[in-house]
């Protein structure tokens, strides 16, 4: 089991494992909300502390990250890699490294909202199709009053654009910046210009927007608890089978890398 460097005060580096040579830190929601706020303060309180990229990998970024190198760099030299998707917490606890639970980009969004809006932390909403961070800003800022919106953008993770977005977060004066244009483009946004983001931290959310607008439906609760939201998404989105193909594919070569390794032993 790894322990990937992260020199936050107070909370040393999180127990992680590595699944098909992809990092997943083995944290809950709350404690990755803990992280976060530390993070921000810190951030806060010391001008020169750079931003620091969280990613929420599911079986579907682990499956590209084997054949784009690249991407996986990226994923693991995060300072935090949470696990989203029931396929990466079932990985980790056939390995027997289990991760405490899923922690997704929309449901980590929705729980910084009320945290920003108690620290008055500044959210920046980037991405998605045009109009749909602003209806997203609006449904949070009326869920949580006091919520600072610092700014919305839909842009695209296109080189050509990147001074454009970079100027526009710099004025916000944003504490955190959250990311859709989806994988890998958005981890790979992020992390080619971490260097030079003027926020605290900077995530990924994936369609986190689409679900938070009301924009396209989420699967009920009782289908999130037990782990099959992606086959309500398959029944909506039929042109996903592709895409879900990478479950099965992921499941497989974990039980295969695993059973490997116990005929070594």
């Amino acid at each position: 089991m790894s322990t990937p460097m992260i020199d936050i005060p107070s909370h040393p580096s999180p127990p992680s494992t590595t699944l098909l040579g992809v990092r997943v830190d083995l944290l809950s929601q709350a404690e990755t909300l803990s992280r976060i706020d530390q993070i921000v303060a810190l951030h806060r309180n010391t001008t020169d502390i750079p931003c620091r990229q969280i990613v929420t990998v599911n079986t579907e970024f682990i499956i590209t990250a084997q054949r784009n190198p690249l991407f996986r760099q990226c994923i693991n030299q995060a300072t935090l890699v949470v696990p989203d998707g029931m396929g990466v917490v079932w990985g980790t606890r056939y390995k027997g490294e289990p991760a405490p639970e899923r922690v997704t980009g929309t449901d980590t969004l929705a729980a910084l909202a009320p945290l920003c809006a108690e620290k008055g932390y500044r959210l920046y909403l980037l991405g998605a199709a045009p109009g749909v961070a602003e209806a997203t800003a609006r449904i949070l800022q009326q869920k949580h009053p006091g919520l600072i919106i610092a700014g919305t953008y839909a842009g695209s993770p296109a080189p050509a654009e990147e001074e454009d977005i970079l100027a526009r977060i710099r004025e916000a004066k944003a504490d955190i910046l959250c990311v859709a244009y989806g994988a890998p483009a958005q981890e790979l946004w992020i992390s080619r210009n971490l260097s030079r983001l003027p926020v605290a931290v900077a995530m990924g959310v994936g369609g986190a927007y689409d679900f938070l607008s009301g924009r396209t439906p989420r699967a009920p609760k009782l289908m999130q608890r037990l782990g099959l939201e992606w086959l309500y998404r398959l029944y909506r989105q039929p042109w996903r089978i592709w895409r879900m193909l990478a479950i099965p594919r992921f499941m497989v070569l974990i039980f295969l890398k695993e059973q490997k390794k116990k005929k070594k032993q």
